[in-house]
């Protein structure tokens, strides 16, 4: 059965699938918002389409709750953002189901007011009460990301190491945050 996951204080969720280009599209059009993933460059809506999309679609499971989450406000119903939910690695020989990779990107206007916070710390405990096979809930960054890196540490999440992350789209040198689900809070 699909999990669905309730609203917060603030916001609302629903898992994203192939047809909400649209919004990824808008979203990722800010050269800020793609500093630290793109090194600030812009997708193309063919990317979209022909990568990001089929991307999101081999991770994506909603009976599990792995994709990403849509993240709106609840005082006007407006898209700002998405959390990812993934086992950690899962591009990789090293997939691990029992470590859950959080991530998160959100519009620039809504940045420093809590919202990915909130978010990712929302969806945690409620996949982490609904699936006891969840141990430990990491995250990733660019080691200069230190808004990424804040709200890591706000999670709880403690600083594990810093190495070069591989991924079918290429190499990345990272910082690995992570923390033991009873912990989250």
């Amino acid at each position: 059965m699909p999990v669905t996951i309730r609203n917060s204080a603030r916001l609302s969720f629903r898992l994203m699938d192939e047809t909400d280009g649209d919004i990824m599209y808008e979203l990722d059009q800010n050269p800020e918002v793609m500093r630290y993933i793109t090194p600030g460059r812009v997708p193309s809506r063919d990317d979209i389409t022909s990568i990001f999309i089929p991307r999101m679609q081999k991770y994506r499971n909603p009976d599990k709750g792995w994709g990403l989450w849509q993240v709106a406000t609840l005082a006007d119903n407006v898209f700002i953002g998405f959390i990812l939910v993934r086992p950690m690695f899962f591009f990789s020989d090293e997939r691990d189901d029992t470590n859950i990779e959080l991530g998160w990107r959100f519009k620039q206007h809504t940045w420093g007011q809590g919202y990915a916070t909130e978010a990712a710390r929302h969806v945690a405990n409620f996949l982490a009460a609904q699936d006891h096979s969840i141990k430990r809930f990491s995250a990733v960054a660019h080691p200069e990301n230190e808004g990424s890196i804040n709200i890591m540490k706000k999670l709880g999440m403690d600083f594990v190491r810093q190495f070069q992350h591989k991924d079918p789209l290429g190499e990345f040198d990272v910082v690995h945050y992570e923390q033991q689900v009873k912990a989250v809070s």
